[in-house]
């Protein structure tokens, strides 16, 4: 069995000057609107990809995708075990709402100084865990 990490990010130096001239301040936008619509429940679906799609946003970082090949060469793609959605929902609705919109603020924030701005990063990858306890 063959584990098989596939990236398709640009350049560094590409995203860097993307992350300086319009990620930092598309990604403020971005997580604004996206929090918005996962607090309606109507926009909940879309909020939570436009969540998931905030590393792209702000540094073109695109999203790591592992796929597993076995001898007979089947191919499947690798995914973690998810909590029960009643415990998710429940998470969402008591505490993810509200630590959500801080935990963007502070990762925001610390996007826009340059000694945190690894921390903000990692910061950004989490947000959809943070908001709903998702697994990645």
């Amino acid at each position: 069995m063959t584990t098989v990490n596939l990236k398709q990010s640009p350049n560094i130096i590409i995203r860097i000057v993307w992350f300086v001239a319009i990620g930092w301040w598309l990604s403020g936008a971005w997580t604004v609107i996206a929090w918005v619509l996962c607090v309606s429940i109507i926009g909940l679906p879309i909020g939570i990809i436009m969540l998931n799609a905030l590393p792209q946003v702000t540094t073109l970082r695109s999203r790591d995708v592992v796929t597993i090949v076995d001898a007979r060469g089947g191919v499947t793609v690798a995914n973690s075990q998810q909590y029960p959605m009643l415990v998710r929902a429940l998470y969402f609705v008591l505490v993810g709402w509200w630590l959500s919109a801080l935990w963007l603020s502070l990762a925001w924030l610390f996007g826009s100084t340059v000694v945190l701005l690894p921390i903000s990063f990692w910061m950004i990858n989490r947000a959809a865990a943070v908001l709903l306890l998702t697994r990645n």
